[in-house]
């Protein structure tokens, strides 16, 4: 996957999919430096190609992430959240980070909501015209 802006083809299907997903650590503690944050891509990364998906973009504060992701029409986002953030959290706590070890007890590192908003294309209100305007037949 060159460019994130390419229709995909499915076997049945043709799709140009992408969410925006944000993780906010758990208590919004600031455990984030640029090392972890760096340490992080790579892991989302991974966890979106076993879903065939694409990591388009990553970045963060010092308190949660912002993730854009290209993805299939057979995932589920609640699927992918579940597993980037489950794997993510698994990984990133075994390097134990000091400020990590410091701020947050217990396992998790992401607090359990998430933000996900669908993105790309063309906006709403243009698609909503082109739909307002097919021929219905009579």
């Amino acid at each position: 996957m060159s460019d994130y802006n390419e229709i995909r083809h499915g076997r049945h299907c043709v799709f140009l999919m992408h969410v925006h997903l944000v993780f906010v650590t758990k208590y919004r503690r600031e455990v984030f430096t640029k090392e972890i944050l760096d340490d992080l891509r790579p892991i989302f990364s991974s966890v979106c190609t076993d879903f065939e998906a694409e990591l388009v973009e990553f970045d963060g504060e010092d308190d949660h992430v912002h993730l854009l992701v290209n993805y299939p029409p057979k995932v589920s986002v609640s699927n992918l959240v579940n597993s980037l953030k489950g794997v993510s959290s698994r990984m990133i706590r075994k390097k134990n980070y000091p400020s990590i070890r410091k701020k947050l007890w217990g396992g998790a590192l992401w607090s359990p909501s998430y933000f996900a908003g669908s993105c790309g294309g063309a906006p709403i209100a243009v698609i909503r015209q082109y739909i307002e305007q097919q021929q219905t037949p009579h």
